[in-house]
């Protein structure tokens, strides 16, 4: 065979209810001994976190908390945080939260001991390898969401504030050493969070099943965390209560995280700048775009979606698949259109522009040139399926 790929898979995984009760054992095992817990504004008073912050206590551990971090973070909010974390004397983080405060969280570790600017590690080429790698303090992610999957990732999205552009930082080393996804810390979700963080997951998945390229082992792992959330998202809405179903979202997501390394696409392209200039909600804003896409890409991908929905217990066919996918968006009450969703059309050529220079623009099965990236945001703009 003459193909030629590179693959890589997470790190140790915790799983399971009530197993945030290791979190003072995960974080010996990661020699770190003064943690700073880096979660966001809208979470650290509430009682998942609270009770978390009371296990570390009663454990002896001496620890810090950060919590200036906007749902889509800022560079401001990473400095910020590495000023606590070098001030306090800390050797290690906790990344807890959803994709905000596990992406913040992971930033702060690799910029701890760093001396260039972080933008210098942005995702392009081989600009990773100017990180110093003993700069880099341990990490240990707990969600509280069952969607970015950010906890098995070696990369965090942040908000470049001057030019309103999300950017991604990656090393290797920012994959944390240990994960704790304890789906009983996911109950307390409000029903829009729960919603958004599923299709988050799903778009993930499907983004990567759909991406071009030779990589069996994510796309296996891509149909399999689609089928999860197609039958486990309608259930943990109408009962957040169902920790059952609460696990395999949780699955879901930690699936997705792991097979995009294959590739996202316009879904994702597209929900950046939008994210970035109108501060949405970014899995609701995945779940927006994902009918219009899919049509957009419907030449290059019918076959494989035939498969995929048959996988699914759908009939197999390309229209089966997206009219589930229609049909759980409207179950879920996601937004038809962007309009719906609050944005106009007032910044349309700028976010043609924004969504064909996104590092995922490149995954997307077909090209993603400015004309179709304009005719994706058009059909979603007026609802044309």
């Amino acid at each position: 065979m003459a193909i030629k790929a590179n693959w890589n898979y997470p790190t140790a995984v915790r799983f399971g209810a009530g197993r945030i009760a290791e979190l003072p054992d995960a974080l010996k095992a990661a020699g770190i001994t003064k943690p700073l817990l880096v979660t966001d504004a809208g979470l650290v008073n509430l009682p998942v976190t609270q009770t978390t912050l009371q296990l570390l206590r009663d454990a002896g551990i001496d620890f810090g908390v950060f919590a200036d971090v906007k749902p889509n973070p800022i560079s401001a909010n990473v400095d910020a945080g590495v000023a606590v974390l070098r001030a306090g004397g800390h050797d290690g983080v906790i990344a807890f939260g959803g994709g905000s405060g596990l992406d913040v969280g992971k930033v702060i570790a690799f910029m701890a001991g760093q001396t260039r600017p972080m933008w210098d590690f942005e995702d392009i080429g081989d600009w990773w390898t100017r990180a110093d790698p003993k700069g880099i303090f341990p990490i240990i992610a707990v969600p509280t969401t069952a969607g970015t999957g950010s906890e098995v990732g070696r990369a965090g999205v942040i908000t470049d504030e001057t030019t309103h552009t999300k950017k991604v930082i990656f090393h290797p080393l920012m994959m944390p050493r240990i994960v704790i996804a304890d789906p009983e810390l996911t109950v307390g979700m409000p029903r829009f969070i729960t919603v958004g963080t599923g299709f988050d997951a799903l778009a993930h998945c499907l983004e990567a099943y759909c991406a071009p390229g030779y990589h069996p082992l994510a796309d296996g792992i891509a149909v399999e965390g689609i089928r999860l959330v197609l039958e486990n998202l309608p259930k943990v809405v109408a009962d957040p209560n169902d920790v059952e179903a609460r696990g395999h979202m949780m699955s879901a997501a930690a699936m997705g995280a792991t097979a995009f390394q294959k590739g996202l696409g316009a879904i994702h392209a597209l929900s950046h700048p939008i994210g970035a200039l109108y501060d949405t909600h970014h899995g609701m804003t995945n779940a927006v775009f994902m009918p219009y896409v899919l049509v957009v890409n419907r030449d290059a991908i019918e076959a494989k979606i035939a498969r995929l929905a048959a996988y699914c217990g759908l009939s197999p066919s390309y229209e089966a698949f997206l009219n589930a996918v229609l049909a759980l968006r409207e179950k879920l009450d996601v937004p038809h259109t962007l309009r719906d969703f609050k944005v106009d059309d007032k910044k349309r050529d700028l976010i043609g522009d924004m969504a064909i220079v996104d590092p995922t623009a490149g995954g997307n099965p077909i090209e993603l040139t400015r004309a179709r990236a304009l005719e994706i945001f058009d059909r979603a703009l007026e609802g044309r399926v």
